[in-house]
């Protein structure tokens, strides 16, 4: 029996790597000035309705962390014989006070088991409050690129109709042809479709950035651009940042401490567990008994082995995801960086072609107010400008919807060093 008691000793630790988490930092918010997508995010946090709810719902966690470290109350078992029949004169009386004494050996891994499950709550929460917090910072970024190049749009937009309007002037003239007037018109109708299409974008973002910020639709917020970064990225510092700071994997590995706790916890269920009972009893006889019993459990065959077994594997479970979400916050950090990296490539060859591609345009736009050179000619220098600012202002947008997300992926700010935006 000895051999078979220790025997159930089967409790192993595994733990996983741990790190120092960060905290989301807060800073003072002017609301009469223009929003930089930074305020915007921690407006977010604090105003966003899912955000209020989950805070409430982690309250629970609380209250099972104070359950987890209360013991558990004795029982008293009365009993009452009534004499029928027999020489005797007394009825027989029993009265019990039993305690289970495996409370006492199981207190401190439940009570670290519930701790460490509320430390998963609460970092779970901090990491719906980051992405919350970014995703308000993505919205912001995308509504200043949307109205830039809604702006731009509606400038192309005019210039079109403007054009269409001299060339079906010169052709009820009958100074052009109808094959002019016709690619004038299909000009004019493209411009006036993309103007639509980025009012429609913009309200869509708009829309979307109300909605996280629980605001009330139709709202218009004044948004700050951040400035376009041209910081290095190198993806595998990045990735070593994130498996420091990424609240989700503390999470995780807060989750895996608890299961820890309850491995630990399947294993002393291997051992017996005890019961103390005090027995006070008089019989019919009046013959009056006092004395202690304990009951405890044999582990011949069970030895709670179906319980350590879904313990383990339930660990073994949690360190896979831990495992995939690492995996996955490296792919998705590398692919961000590389993103990044051409968006910023792409921009610099654009940037370089505007100001020699503008120079040109005011030229041909004065040449063409003498007489020089044909007005349609300007009109196609002016309109290139135009198309070269609005494709700068996309890639402007997606390095700064792209810079969030890397920011997301990686669990903490980027720095952003002040920086011109430099575009015409």
């Amino acid at each position: 029996m000895i051999v078979t008691v220790g025997g159930c000793a089967a409790y192993g630790p595994a733990p996983l790597a741990t790190s120092v988490e960060p905290v989301l930092a807060g800073s003072a918010v002017d609301l009469s000035k223009p929003l930089t997508p930074r305020a915007l995010g921690l407006i977010a946090v604090v105003t966003n309705p899912d955000l209020k709810a989950a805070r409430l719902q982690a309250g629970v966690s609380d209250a099972q962390v104070f359950a987890a470290g209360l013991l558990p109350d004795p029982v008293f078992n009365l009993s009452f014989d009534k004499l029928l029949t027999g020489p005797d004169m007394f009825d027989g009386l029993g009265a019990q006070l039993i305690y289970d004494l495996a409370a006492f050996r199981d207190r401190g891994l439940v009570q670290s088991g519930q701790h460490a499950a509320r430390a998963q709550v609460r970092l779970d929460l901090a990491w719906r409050e980051w992405q919350t917090a970014g995703q308000a910072r993505l919205l912001g970024a995308r509504v200043v690129g949307l109205e830039r190049a809604s702006t731009l749009l509606d400038r192309s937009q005019a210039a079109a109709e403007d054009a269409l309007a001299r060339v079906l002037a010169a052709a009820a003239r009958g100074d052009l042809k109808a094959d002019d007037v016709e690619a004038r018109r299909l000009a004019a109708a493209d411009a006036a479709d993309r103007a639509r299409q980025g009012e429609r974008d913009l309200g869509a973002a708009r829309g979307s950035l109300n909605a996280l910020l629980g605001l009330p639709p139709g709202t218009r917020i004044t948004i700050a651009a951040d400035p376009v970064s041209a910081t290095p990225l190198d993806a595998g510092a990045l990735f070593d940042k994130a498996r420091a700071s990424r609240l989700d994997l503390k999470a995780l590995e807060a989750g895996y401490q608890s299961q820890e706790a309850a491995v630990r916890k399947a294993a002393l269920d291997a051992f017996p567990s005890l019961q103390l009972t005090l027995a006070a009893a008089r019989d019919t006889a009046d013959n009056r008994t006092l004395g202690p019993a304990v009951n405890f459990t044999l582990p011949v065959w069970n030895r709670n082995s179906g319980g350590i077994a879904i313990a383990r594997a339930t660990r073994e479970q949690l360190r896979a995801e831990y495992a995939a979400r690492v995996f996955a916050a490296r792919a998705e950090i590398a692919d961000l960086v590389e993103r990044i990296a051409i968006a910023r490539r792409q921009r610099g060859q654009i940037a370089d072609t505007i100001g020699p591609l503008e120079a040109l345009a005011g030229r041909t736009e004065a040449a063409a107010a003498g007489g020089d050179v044909a007005r349609a000619v300007a009109e196609a220098g002016r309109q290139s400008v135009i198309d070269k600012q609005i494709t700068l202002a996309a890639l402007d947008q997606a390095i700064a919807e792209q810079t969030v997300a890397l920011e997301l992926a990686t669990g903490a700010p980027l720095p952003r060093p002040a920086q011109t935006r430099g575009t015409p």
